[in-house]
């Protein structure tokens, strides 16, 4: 298969983004290696949040805390959950790599966020077998779990590749074979599959705002998991998704067709505020053109 042209945008355009306070707040958990307190926010920033004045702070002597402050807010991009990307895995893909066009972003196995995360794919591994997975014999002979060199766990490269991958020219059909178990039984991949894998390409981080008042809440931000994700990393991948014109050919904006990770991200009262703000922007792409994504003005 010739690698695909790869036309991606630039990865800093003009961007509207929204910001309110969780409907539902739970208990905050904050991990430390996802918080940044020195990311630059140089985006357009639209904050439909209930704030006081500053002004008026700033001439009231008085101390005080306003029990009605919210201890997490959700910064989500816009301009990217209204998008139309979509997957595009098996019809136009490129993969990460030139030389693998078939692995999709599948070449480097997975790393597990955590413990829990390893266990829930493993009790999904249970449920495989030589019908739905390539490799199954080799899994269960030598294991599907591999240490990296800087001693963090992910799923085995076999053959290049993810050992859960099933290659083109599988009875079963390539992909996922933990994607396949979960249609099968009518389930979310989300559930099945590990948590880097189901998240792609919506990127959760957070980070710890300061207030004038001396309060302070938890941003939690939801944008687009652009190469710069993948981190130093991301400058080698020779073709990538998101910022592609050739994979925002959705028939439904990012907000709708991920909703099920979205949710699991969010929450579902989150989900719904944001939901209903981004149905309202999307009738409003001519009088609003931050809100339009550059790689799906491209794919028109």
């Amino acid at each position: 298969m010739p690698h695909p042209p790869a036309p991606e945008l630039g990865l800093d355009p003009a961007r509207l983004w929204l910001e309110f306070p969780d409907p539902e707040p739970s208990e905050i958990v904050e991990d430390p290696e996802n918080v940044d307190d020195e990311d630059e926010l140089d985006d357009v920033v639209v904050d439909f949040s209930d704030s006081a004045d500053e002004e008026d702070e700033e001439d009231d002597d008085e101390t005080f805390e306003d029990e009605d402050q919210p201890d997490q807010v959700f910064r989500c991009d816009l301009t990217w959950l209204t998008s139309n990307y979509t997957c595009i895995y098996g019809s136009g893909c490129g993969g990460i790599y030139a030389d693998r066009p078939n692995d999709g972003c599948c070449t480097l196995g997975a790393h597990f966020a955590d413990e829990e995360d390893e266990e829930r794919v493993t009790e999904a591994v249970k449920g495989l077998d030589a019908g739905i997975w390539q490799f199954a014999d080799e899994g269960t002979r030598d294991g599907w779990t591999e240490v990296d060199p800087e001693g963090q766990r992910k799923t085995r490269v076999f053959e290049g590749a993810c050992i859960f991958l099933n290659r083109p020219g599988f009875a079963a059909g390539d992909g996922c074979s933990l994607h396949k178990l979960a249609w099968a039984q009518g389930r979310e991949p989300l559930e099945l599959k590990p948590d880097v894998c189901w998240q792609l390409p919506i990127r959760r981080s957070y980070r710890t705002i300061e207030r004038p008042d001396g309060t302070s809440y938890l941003e939690v931000t939801i944008s687009e998991y652009d190469r710069r994700g993948w981190g130093a990393g991301g400058h080698d991948l020779d073709w990538y998704c998101t910022g592609n014109p050739q994979a925002h050919v959705g028939s439904q904006p990012v907000y709708r067709s991920l909703k099920p990770e979205l949710v699991e991200l969010m929450g579902e009262a989150a989900y719904g505020v944001l939901a209903q703000h981004c149905d309202q922007i999307t009738g409003a792409r001519k009088l609003i053109p931050l809100t339009v994504h550059p790689a799906t003005a491209r794919a028109r």
